[in-house]
């Protein structure tokens, strides 16, 4: 039984070898058949070229097109590619950071991936700067995947020049300077991003420095104004002063009429965002902030905070409150998980909200888009909001500015240039 099972393995094998064999010949006698075509068809141009040239014409030797092709120098193309290079044209490549597997900043690695397939609804950016959010950090972790349909690479905001436009997009032309809010995708040579999620470059700031302002803008400006609804005149409490969105929500606060309250680590950081504007600087290592807010408003407290701290604040947030202050959180820094004593809410009329951008849905964030241009954009053509940037960095070395961004010693934003 097992001779007779290795005599019909042996036989497959033969079957096998003579079908290769019978393509590789019908193989080559197609190439054979390209060839001969081809030096037919030179063959007769070659005698139309003589002729003409008898005639007086001048003779057609450099460059000639046939049916097969194109000639140049008299070398022929058989005008086919082969399946590498057709792989190769139809997917066009870029270089971008990719995460190899959730970790640590050395994960990052600068890699040939594939150019972003243009939607309809969307431009193509090439990327003049990104900057880091706290949210690539969780990101690489492996704790915060992007939406689905959205860039696995990392990025919530770039700046650059658009080099194509969707059917649908009316707004926008190819050279336009721009920089945009993202769902991913900023930290590679080019970005795919919808419509409605570009501003034009705020005429003064550099190209580069522009990529510092989507997220932070349209962070502040959704939660501090278009939901808290700070008003000119009343009290507002930013942790982390002299963070990306820290520096960036002194100014504007400020811009609007508001008393700004920060918290931060030093006295470096301190007097920073002092010359920003901020008019009440609280050491959170040194000073209890709710004592010190309570302190400087009369026992009042503030109208709305901006925290980014999470459950290690909540309580002492709710105490810095005045009535009907309002609370908002955009992070969880010092954990997600707490209690809350119903009291204190019910009897202050507190408010009590939460919220990101990068899971809204495109619509969103256009209006969120729309709103920064009409109201933030303005401040920042006066001179009145300015960049705040700490370091660049180039591409390759996102893993280096992944490791400043978690040692907290920036103040202000992070870029990358590609």
């Amino acid at each position: 039984m097992a001779d007779m099972q290795e005599v019909l393995e042996r036989q497959e094998r033969e079957i096998r070898k003579r079908r290769r064999r019978r393509a590789t010949s019908k193989r080559a006698q197609r190439e054979l058949d390209d060839q001969l075509a081809i030096a037919v068809a030179l063959l007769d141009e070659e005698n139309r070229s003589r002729r003409g040239s008898q005639k007086g014409r001048g003779p057609n030797v450099d460059r000639h097109r046939h049916s097969r092709g194109i000639v140049c120098g008299g070398v022929p193309s058989s005008g086919r590619s082969s399946p590498r290079e057709r792989k190769r044209k139809s997917a066009a490549s870029m270089k971008a950071v990719v995460i190899t597997t959730p970790g640590g900043p050395e994960v990052l690695q600068l890699q040939e991936v594939e150019d972003p397939e243009l939607k309809d609804n969307e431009v193509l950016i090439k990327v003049e700067a990104t900057a880091l959010n706290r949210a690539d950090i969780l990101q690489r972790k492996g704790m915060y995947p992007p939406p689905p349909g959205s860039s696995p690479y990392l990025g919530l905001e770039c700046s650059g020049t658009i080099e194509a436009v969707g059917k649908q997009v009316s707004r926008w032309q190819v050279g336009d300077k721009v920089c945009a809010l993202l769902s991913g995708g900023g930290y590679a040579e080019k970005v795919a991003v919808p419509a409605g999620q570009v501003l034009l470059a705020p005429p003064g700031v550099s190209l580069q420095d522009a990529a510092s302002f989507p997220e932070v803008s349209c962070t502040v400006w959704s939660t501090v104004f278009m939901m808290s609804r700070l008003s000119a005149g009343e009290t507002f409490l930013v942790h982390g002063g002299s963070s990306g969105i820290g520096t960036f929500a002194i100014q504007i606060a400020k811009y609007w009429g508001a008393k700004v309250f920060v918290t931060a680590g030093s006295k470096e950081k301190l007097a920073f965002c002092k010359n920003l504007g901020a008019d009440v600087c609280i050491n959170y290592k040194t000073e209890d902030f709710v004592a010190r807010v309570k302190e400087e408003t009369g026992g009042k407290g503030v109208d709305v905070i901006l925290d980014i701290i999470g459950a290690e604040y909540f309580r002492r947030n709710l105490d810095s409150l005045s009535f009907d202050g309002r609370l908002f959180v955009i992070g969880t820094m010092g954990g997600a998980v707490t209690e809350i004593d119903l009291r204190v809410v019910l009897s202050k009329r507190l408010t009590i909200q939460a919220a990101g951008l990068r899971y809204r849905s495109p619509e969103n964030k256009a209006a969120v888009v729309r709103e920064v241009e009409n109201n933030v954009w303005p401040a920042i053509v006066a001179g009145k909001v300015k960049p705040v940037v700490y370091k660049y960095f180039p591409l390759s070395e996102a893993a280096e500015a992944h490791r400043l961004m978690e040692s907290s010693k920036h103040i202000g934003k992070i870029l990358l240039l590609p």
